[in-house]
């Protein structure tokens, strides 16, 4: 199948998005599809206000359209909202062209904590975005059901993987942490304002608290927590190392959509602490035990993350791992590929056709 995915989150972006994009297009290359990664490495690009690791293809629109008309793609994936993924969508109803999109990211959340207008303002813009497409993939049942109570009803369940060789607790102890004073309370993930980070630094739970990532809130949080130490981004095997040499990754966030770093955690045996929140409430479960069937508990949500925190510290590193091995990227792909709506034959393809 050729399968056009455009999305604005990309390398050298470093996020669960870009993450979970980059290994579905491994995984669908590897079953023979032809995937073609419309990404703003491919454009000019503006650095995003606020953001500046953030590119945005401003004015990509022409070239987009060149290139889609180019690759007269079977389907079409948009994963973001950006301006590329407005451009591929504009493209798509101009040619008749059935699309699905994805939604990955809670702007109008985002958005309203760094403006203070209400989030419900800024819905109808996502509204305006996802309703034309055929479907709209969601990373979880709870997920599907709110975003049906914003008018986006036609959703496709796309749920995220985790690599458990690569995440594991035998990796080796992180250095930079290995010598800090138990429990151990790592927070891994973009550092700005709408991951709520400050919640975690803080609480009063004895021990170390380390942040790995990077991004615009990381000047200030390192002035104002210098007790804390910051790693700053890390990678392939020394993420796996640093969620190994970890007690509990601490998972504040009140407005992801999933929470790539929990499976993560819980496959390298690290219990999560977090907020009862949609997200984590989804992997970790109300009672902490996940929805795997495991006995075990495999961390801990509450509004008093102080608590969360030390209820997760008990948890099982058996149970977290079991619970981990539920998420399977190949079922993940197949997920996606389910979802795709193939478009109908274009002209250029029915004269391919005929002349065969």
């Amino acid at each position: 199948m050729r399968i056009a995915l455009v999305t604005d989150a990309w390398e050298p972006q470093v996020n669960g998005v870009v993450r979970t994009l980059r290994t579905t297009v491994e995984r669908l290359r590897g079953r023979g599809h032809q995937v073609e990664t419309m990404t703003p490495d491919g454009f000019k690009t503006r650095a995003c206000p606020g953001y500046p690791e953030i590119r945005l293809a401003l004015g990509c629109g022409p070239k987009l359209s060149r290139r889609l008309s180019t690759l007269d793609p079977e389907v079409v994936h948009i994963a973001t909202e950006g301006p590329l993924g407005w451009a591929a969508r504009n493209w798509c109803l101009a040619h008749s062209m059935p699309f699905t999109t994805s939604f990955h990211t809670r702007f109008p959340e985002y958005l309203a904590l760094r403006t203070h207008m209400p989030a419900r303002w800024f819905w109808p813009i996502l509204r305006r975005f996802h309703r034309p497409s055929s479907a709209v993939f969601a990373a979880t049942d709870a997920l599907a059901q709110e975003l049906a109570t914003f008018g986006l009803g036609h959703t496709h369940r796309w749920s995220r993987g985790v690599d458990t060789t690569a995440f594991s607790p035998d990796a080796p102890l992180l250095a930079a942490m290995a010598g800090l004073p138990r429990p151990i309370q790592l927070y891994v993930g973009r550092v700005a304002i709408e991951k709520n980070i400050e919640a975690f630094l803080e609480t009063n739970v004895p021990g170390s608290k380390v942040v790995i990532g990077d991004g615009p809130a990381l000047k200030g949080l390192q002035q104002r927590y210098p007790s804390a130490k910051f790693l700053g981004a890390k990678h392939g095997a020394e993420l796996a190392s640093a969620y190994a040499t970890a007690d509990v990754v601490v998972f504040p966030s009140r407005t992801d959509t999933f929470g790539l770093v929990v499976i993560e955690a819980l496959a390298s045996g690290t219990p999560v602490a977090g907020y009862p929140v949609r997200g984590p409430i989804d992997i970790i479960g109300t009672m902490g035990r996940g929805f795997g069937g495991n006995a075990g508990r495999i961390g801990a949500l509450d509004d008093n993350l102080n608590l969360a925190i030390q209820v997760a510290l008990g948890a099982s590193s058996r149970a977290c791992i079991e619970e981990a091995q539920r998420y399977d990227w190949e079922r993940c792909t197949d997920q996606f590929l389910a979802g795709l709506r193939p478009g109908r034959a274009s002209p250029r393809r029915k004269r391919l056709f005929a002349m065969a």
